[in-house]
């Protein structure tokens, strides 16, 4: 009998409860989240454990993930670069540089809408927008 993983159930079970944010903010990912933990009070730190890689065109192509856990909770921040030498994590979505997911504890809609004002607040962000998983093709590039 050979085993098989169903992406499918794995997709929607690494997304159940998670909230994504598209971000355009056309600096560099340590300046970002430079900022994000100055301004917002955050412990953003690369996670190299996480680094996501894909091969492309024969080559490999590495995305950095930086991670907050929020302390005496559940709730974790993912904040990936989207972007890595010319390729994308998510090629349907060019224009975004980063991508932000929370993930353990559920967030109200409140607390994301004040997140994402922050997020506005952050020298070079141009935009951030709530993104719906039914429109990313590409979901399993996000699955840590």
């Amino acid at each position: 009998m050979k085993l098989k993983i169903d992406n499918e159930v794995l997709i929607e079970e690494f997304f159940e409860g998670t909230h994504l944010l598209g971000i355009v903010a056309p600096i560099k990912n340590f300046q970002f989240v430079w900022h994000i933990n100055e301004l917002m009070g955050y412990g953003f730190t690369i996670n190299h454990d996480l680094e996501i890689s894909l091969m492309k065109k024969g080559r490999k192509y590495f995305f950095s993930i930086y991670e907050y856990k929020i302390p005496g909770s559940c709730l974790v921040h993912y904040l990936y670069h989207n972007q890595h030498d010319g390729e994308y994590l998510l090629p349907e979505f060019k224009h975004l540089d980063f991508l932000w997911l929370t993930k353990g504890d559920d967030v109200e809609k409140e607390e994301l809408h004040g997140l994402q004002q922050m997020i506005k607040t952050i020298p070079g962000v141009q935009l951030v927008n709530e993104m719906t998983n039914e429109k990313i093709k590409n979901k399993q590039h996000l699955i840590l």
